[in-house]
C-alpha cells in the first residue's frame, strides 16, 4: 500500500501545544499495519483531564487509538471536543483493521462536528465492517444535514477510497443506497451517473433499489431510462428486478405487456415466483378486470406455484370493486378452507364493500368473525364502520363504536375525526363538530383540508357565514391551501344564503390561488342568480362555463329550466329543454316538475297533462312536487290541503 499525506495532526483549543508522536508520512505505512507485536505501551493515568491540567506527553493517534482498543471511551468522549478534525482521521488511520473499533470511536468523537474530509474517510473505514448498517447510518446523516451535496460527498469518498488502495466500490453503491432510503431519486441518479463516469458498475441491489423508488415515487419514466442504462452496462437483472418492472408495467396499465415480460424473463431462464405472479394479478384486480386476473391464477397454479394471502386478497379485492360480494365471500371461505389465515387487511376490504352495499349487519359480522379469529380490528376496521352508521344517520351507535375503541386501546387518528366531524356537520350540529376539532388539536393531530371543509359546510347550513369567512382566512393564514370542494362549500353557503356578490369575489380568489372551477361552482352560482330572478345572468354563466371547457351537467340545464319556469317564461324554459336533449341529456323528475309548476302558473294545465303522461311513459314516477302543481294549477289547492289523495 502506498503512504499517503493526512492533514497536519493538531488538536485545537488547548491549554498546552501538542505535537504528533507518528510523522505524518509514515500514517498509513505498511509498518501501521504489520502483523508482528508492537512495543507495550507505557502505562498511563485513566482520567482524562490528567492530560490536560498536567504537563504530560501530547496526545496522540497512537494514544487514542489504545484508548478505543481497551474500549475506554469516557477518555476519548471527555477530550472529543478538544480533538482535531486530523488528529480523529489519523486515529481511524490506526484503527484501520478494525473497522468496528473505528465505527466505535466515530460515534464517540460526535461525528456531525467534524470536516466534511474526516467524516467520508470514517465512512470509508466503515464500509469495510461486514454488515452496511454502519455505513448507510452514516451516511444518510450526512446526507441529511445538508453540510455539502452529494457530488461533493461522492468526491470526497472517491478521494478516502483513493486513499485506502481499495479498489472497491461499494462505498458509491452505498452512498446511492443511502439516498434511496431518503427517497431522494435525484440524487441517487446523479450518483449513479457519477459511477458510470468512473467506468464503475453499481451492484444490482444497488439498481434495484434505485428501480423501486421512482416505482414508490411514479416516476415510471424514470425507472425505464435506468434499466435501459443497466441493459447498456451489462448489469445482470435478477428476479427482483424483472418483479419490479412488470410491476411499473402494471401501474401503467399495460397489463398485456406486463404478461408479456414474464414470458419474457422465463425465455432468459429466470423463474417468476409467488410474488411476479401476485403483481399481475394485483394489476388486473385494481383495473376491476376480474376476469383477467382468474386467468393468471389459472397459470400460476399450472405452474406448480400456490397462491398465498395476498393471492386471495387481490381477488377479494377485485371482486368486491365489481360488486360481486357473495363470489368475494366465496372466495374467501375458500382461503381459510385452504389453511391461509385471513388479514385484517381482508376482513376490511369485506367490510367496506358491505358498508358500501348499505349491508351493516353483514359488515358487523365479519367485524365480530375478526374478533373470534382473535384478529384485532384495526383503526381502518372502526373508521369504515363509524362511516357507514353516520350515513344512515346512526347517530348513537357511532358514538358507541368510538367508545368501544378508546376502550380497547385503539387510537383515533385523523380520519376518525375527519368521519366524525363531517357526520355531525351533516346533521348540523357544529357544536359537536367544533368540540372534536378542538380535541384533534388537543391530542396533537392537525386537523386537514377535509376536516375544515366540512366545519365550513356546516357553518355554512346554520347560516353562520361571517364565522365561515373567519374560518376560512384562518385556515389560509395556517398555510392550508383551499382546495376545489372547500371553495364550493362556501361559495354555496353564501349563495344559499342571498349573498351572491361574496360569492362571485371568492371565484375570482379561485382565479389567483390557481384553483379551477368545476361545474358544480358554476351551478352553484347559477342557482344563486335564479334565486334572486336574474336568470339572463345565470344563462351567461353557462356560456362562460362553455368558454372555460366546463362542461355542463343536467343540473345545469335544470337550474336554467327552473329559473325560466318560476318566472314563468316557458318558451325559455322549454328552448333550454330541447337544448339538453340535444346534448343527450334525457329529462329527470326535476326537469319536468319544473316544467309543469311553470305550466300551471300560466295556467296552462292541459299541456301539464301531457308532461305528466309522458314522463310516465318515460318511466319516471311522479311525486308529491308533480301532483301538488296539478292540483295547484286545477284551482284545487284547497281541496288538496283537506287531505284529498292525489290520484
Amino acid at each position: 500500500m502506498k503512504p499517503y499525506k493526512v492533514l497536519d495532526t493538531q488538536i485545537v483549543n488547548c491549554r498546552h501545544p501538542l505535537k504528533t508522536v507518528i510523522p505524518v508520512k509514515h500514517l498509513l505505512s505498511p509498518a501501521l499495519f504489520s502483523t508482528k507485536s508492537q512495543p507495550e505501551a507505557p502505562q498511563q493515568p485513566q482520567d482524562p483531564s490528567f492530560y490536560i491540567s498536567q504537563n504530560q506527553p501530547p496526545i496522540t493517534s497512537d494514544l487514542l487509538a489504545d484508548k478505543a482498543r481497551s474500549s475506554q471511551w469516557h477518555f476519548i468522549k471527555h477530550l472529543a471536543p478538544n480533538l482535531s478534525s486530523s488528529l480523529i482521521a489519523a486515529t481511524l488511520s490506526d484503527l484501520y483493521k478494525t473497522p468496528e473499533l473505528a465505527i466505535q470511536f466515530t460515534t464517540h468523537v460526535e461525528f456531525d462536528r467534524l470536516d466534511i474530509r474526516t467524516r467520508c474517510f470514517a465512512i470509508a473505514l466503515a464500509s469495510r465492517s461486514s454488515s452496511p448498517n454502519p455505513s448507510l447510518q452514516l451516511l444518510r446523516r450526512i446526507i441529511s444535514s445538508g453540510v455539502a451535496t452529494v457530488r461533493v460527498i461522492f468526491d470526497e469518498l472517491a478521494l478516502s477510497r483513493q486513499r485506502l488502495g481499495t479498489k472497491s466500490s461499494i462505498l458509491f453503491d452505498y452512498l446511492i443506497r443511502a439516498c434511496c432510503q431518503l427517497k431522494r431519486a435525484d440524487e441517487a441518479a446523479e450518483c449513479f451517473y457519477m459511477m458510470k463516469e468512473k467506468g464503475l458498475v453499481p451492484k444490482i441491489e444497488t439498481c434495484n433499489d434505485m428501480l423501486s423508488l421512482f416505482l414508490k415515487l411514479n416516476r415510471n419514466e424514470s425507472a425505464w431510462v435506468l434499466y435501459a442504462e443497466m441493459f447498456r452496462m451489462k448489469v445482470k437483472s435478477t428476479l427482483h428486478t424483472y418483479n419490479i418492472m412488470i410491476n411499473v408495467l402494471c401501474k401503467e396499465g399495460k397489463l398485456k405487456k406486463a404478461k408479456e415480460f414474464l414470458v419474457f424473463m422465463e425465455s432468459l431462464g429466470v423463474k417468476p415466483n409467488v410474488v411476479t405472479y401476485n403483481t399481475i394479478i394485483h394489476g388486473y384486480c385494481s383495473k376491476g378486470r376480474y376476469e383477467g386476473a382468474r386467468l393468471v391464477l389459472n397459470a400460476m397454479v399450472a405452474k406448480g406455484i400456490e397462491p398465498d394471502s395476498y393471492t386471495y386478497g387481490s381477488l377479494i379485492s377485485g371482486m368486491c370493486k365489481e360488486k360481486r360480494l357473495e363470489e368475494a365471500s366465496e372466495m374467501f371461505e375458500k382461503m381459510r378452507e385452504i389453511g391461509l389465515v385471513p388479514t385484517a387487511v381482508n376482513y376490511n376490504t369485506l367490510i367496506d364493500a358491505y358498508c358500501n352495499k348499505g349491508d351493516l349487519e353483514r359488515a358487523f359480522v365479519y367485524r365480530d368473525e375478526m374478533v373470534k379469529q382473535r384478529i384485532m380490528p384495526t383503526v381502518s376496521t372502526y373508521n369504515l364502520l363509524i362511516h357507514a352508521l353516520f350515513m344512515e344517520g346512526k347517530m348513537l351507535e357511532a358514538d358507541h363504536l368510538v367508545k368501544e375503541m378508546e376502550d380497547k386501546g385503539t387510537v383515533l387518528d385523523e380520519i376518525t375525526y375527519n368521519i366524525l366531524i363531517n357526520g355531525y356537520c351533516r346533521c348540523s350540529n357544529a357544536e359537536k363538530a367544533f368540540d372534536l376539532h378542538d380535541e384533534m388539536l388537543s391530542k396533537g393531530i392537525h386537523p386537514s383540508r377535509v376536516t375544515y371543509t366540512s366545519l365550513i359546510y356546516v357553518l355554512s347550513k346554520r347560516k353562520r357565514m361571517k364565522e365561515a369567512d373567519d374560518l376560512f382566512e384562518k385556515i389560509i393564514c395556517k398555510g392550508v391551501s383551499p382546495d376545489i370542494i372547500m371553495f364550493n362549500a362556501l361559495i354555496d353557503g353564501h349563495c344559499v344564503n342571498g349573498n351572491t356578490e361574496r360569492a362571485f369575489s371568492l371565484l375570482k380568489e379561485m382565479d389567483k390561488m390557481k384553483v379551477s372551477p368545476d361545474e358544480v361552482t358554476y351551478n352553484t352560482l347559477m342557482q344563486g342568480h335564479c334565486r334572486e330572478g336574474r336568470v339572463e345572468e345565470a344563462r351567461n354563466l353557462l356560456d362562460e362555463m362553455k368558454g372555460r371547457g366546463i362542461k355542463p351537467d343536467r343540473i345545469s340545464y335544470n337550474t336554467l329550466i327552473s329559473g325560466y319556469s318560476r318566472r314563468g317564461d316557458m318558451k325559455d324554459a322549454f328552448k333550454v329543454r330541447d337544448e339538453m336533449l340535444s346534448l343527450g341529456f334525457n329529462p329527470t323528475l326535476l326537469t319536468y316538475n319544473a316544467l309543469i309548476q311553470g305550466l300551471c302558473k300560466n295556467h296552462e294545465g292541459d299541456v301539464a297533462e301531457e308532461l305528466l303522461q309522458e314522463m310516465v311513459s318515460k318511466g319516471i314516477a311522479p311525486d308529491d312536487s308533480t301532483y301538488y302543481a296539478l292540483i295547484e294549477g286545477m284551482g284545487e289547492v284547497n281541496h288538496a290541503a283537506e287531505g284529498s289523495n292525489p290520484p
